[in-house]
């Protein structure tokens, strides 16, 4: 969950670092890419937001978020999406 601490730990070390919308509680961290520091959220996560919110099945959910979530490149400050399920 995305706190005011954590989004002023963000701001403090990238404040060009941009958040995704609706999906606070998917808030995970922050991720070091290259050379800047951006938000991470759980994949998972944000489909369960667009479930329980949107009410949406799962694949709607996922068609919609990849479409328009991570298909979003708005700049270096884009955020990262992790999926944190295990490899089979």
């Amino acid at each position: 969950m995305l706190t005011k601490i954590e989004r002023d730990r963000l701001a403090d070390a990238n404040p060009e670092a941009l958040l995704a919308d609706g999906f606070e509680e998917a808030y995970i961290g922050i991720c070091r890419r290259f050379n800047t520091v951006v938000a991470a959220y759980d994949y998972d996560k944000c489909i369960n937001v667009l479930m329980n919110r949107d009410g949406m099945c799962y694949e709607e959910a996922e068609e919609f978020f990849e479409f328009n979530v991570l298909g979003a490149w708005v700049g270096e400050g884009t955020p990262v999406f992790i999926d944190l399920r295990a490899i089979e």
